[in-house]
């Protein structure tokens, strides 16, 4: 398993951080989400390493910016 934190910019609210969670968890390998809404921490689980733009991708498509 491969565990690796992103800051997340943009999210004010529970739905920011559902659709956060939505989008991550759909790539492929993702074991799990968490995301801490007051320090925009998001934290994926998964079993390999994920590439970034895969995860810049699914964060994009929920509406908020990868910081970075």
């Amino acid at each position: 398993m491969c565990s690796t934190t992103y800051t997340v910019s943009g999210m004010t609210c529970g739905h920011c951080v559902s659709s956060v969670t939505e989008e991550v968890a759909q790539i492929a390998g993702v074991s799990s989400v968490d995301v801490d809404l007051a320090t925009g921490q998001v934290t994926v689980t998964s079993e390999n390493e994920l590439d970034r733009v895969q995860v810049q991708r699914a964060v994009e498509e929920a509406g908020y910016q990868l910081a970075g």
